[in-house]
């Protein structure tokens, strides 16, 4: 299958530890052309592509990420689009930037070497993403490939807001301080809300709760990070699937005491065994809801742990704020979830919130859900995290040009 003669194209690229996630992106038009998988890398993996209307889907044979991006662009190949020398740039999500990396850059042997000495930030994420970006230098030469941060929009906090108070040495040798992620979603959602809004994003203050398996909130002034709740790794902040979010920083030295937790042990379960798995034994937020309709009170006891979180959170950036114009949702969780959004919003009378329950229930993905008495809006609004690492990509490859 062949593109329209002289249609110019982005790839983004998302790596993951075992799954590889692709899309095409139309320079001119940022309209997705195709969107890819493979998922289980090393096990039992599978591909779906999807292009043109027509989905794809088989089990395949994948046991590294180079096979993986073989697979991508025999895809592609087959089924649309034919990238050819209508390639423009391949875009790469990397989730740790560090203190170095505060905007798009394109990747050189210099930054993939910067990258893996970023790896003691990110351990469950940045290997995947440099993995990523090796194995698609390799399928796709001659273009540029730009690695895009999740960090990178909270490059505007100030020194109060990233400043952990702990020892100068921690924070001058070893790089400790608050950095914050998800940063694609709240660029391309923060835009999104003004243009929803009809004003300039300078003109507002947002706060933006990314809710996915992930989940953050980021306080957004005239476009501009101020405030975000993870902090040096996406651990901190609000409860996710599975990672704990804030606990006690003591928490760590008294497990090893009492029980001899090692630090291995004790970071994989603040990532992989906390969150909703641990209180309700099932990390998909669809399953909860489901065990709070049946009365399963593990369940009642993870959902009101994470609306108590998330109230906490939007009352103090609204704070830090010193206003609040919307109070916006995002993510698989935050666009698909009423039941949560109705039980954050109605505890949070004390900032004149106000739902519409109709519009909450139901309507068009992007959508204001509050009653005209709300005293600022509530909005759903769908992110797009690589519509935007396409275009921040677009940008590095055009000003390279």
């Amino acid at each position: 299958m062949t593109s329209a003669a002289g249609a110019r194209h982005v790839l983004v690229v998302n790596a993951g530890s075992s799954s590889l996630k692709y899309r095409v992106v139309a320079a001119a038009t940022g309209e997705t052309v195709a969107d890819g998988t493979v998922s289980e890398i090393g096990g039992d993996a599978r591909l779906r592509h999807e292009a043109g209307g027509h989905r794809a889907e088989r089990s395949v044979a994948c046991p590294t990420h180079a096979e993986a991006f073989t697979l991508a662009r025999e895809s592609l190949d087959e089924h649309g689009p034919d990238l050819g020398a209508g390639l423009v740039a391949v875009g790469h999500r990397v989730v740790h930037g560090g203190e170095r990396f505060t905007e798009a850059v394109e990747v050189s042997d210099d930054v993939l070497a910067a990258l893996r000495e970023l790896a003691p930030l990110a351990p469950l994420h940045n290997p995947a993403n440099v993995e990523g970006i090796v194995r698609a230098r390799e399928a796709f030469p001659g273009v540029p490939h730009v690695a895009v941060f999740d960090t990178a929009f909270h490059r505007t906090l100030a020194p109060a807001a990233h400043t952990y108070a702990v020892p100068r040495a921690w924070r001058e040798e070893h790089a400790v301080r608050r950095y914050g992620f998800h940063g694609t979603s709240f660029a391309s959602v923060s835009r999104r809300t003004a243009a929803l809004l009809g004003r300039p994003v300078e003109d507002l203050a947002l706060v933006v709760l990314h809710l996915g398996n992930g989940a953050s909130a980021c306080a957004v002034l005239g476009g501009r990070s101020v405030d975000t709740s993870m902090g040096l790794s996406p651990t901190e902040g609000l409860v996710m699937g599975t990672r704990s979010g804030d606990v006690d920083p003591a928490l760590g030295a008294y497990l090893a005491r009492v029980a001899g937790t090692s630090v291995e042990d004790y970071e994989t379960a603040l990532n992989r065994r906390s969150g909703l798995l641990a209180l309700a034994g099932a990390s998909d937020f669809r399953t909860l809801e489901e065990g709070l309709e049946a009365g399963d009170e593990d369940a009642r006891l993870a959902f009101d742990v994470t609306v108590h979180r998330l109230v906490k959170y939007v009352g103090a950036y609204a704070a830090v704020l010193g206003r609040l114009d919307a109070l916006v949702f995002t993510g698989g969780i935050g666009e698909h979830s009423p039941v949560l959004r109705a039980a954050v919003v109605g505890r949070l009378g004390v900032l004149g919130l106000v739902l519409d329950e109709g519009a909450n229930a139901d309507g068009t993905a992007a959508r204001r859900v509050s009653a005209d008495a709300s005293a600022a809006g509530v909005w759903v609004v769908p992110t797009d995290e690589e519509a935007e690492i396409a275009r921040a990509a677009l940008e590095v490859a055009g000003a390279r040009s």
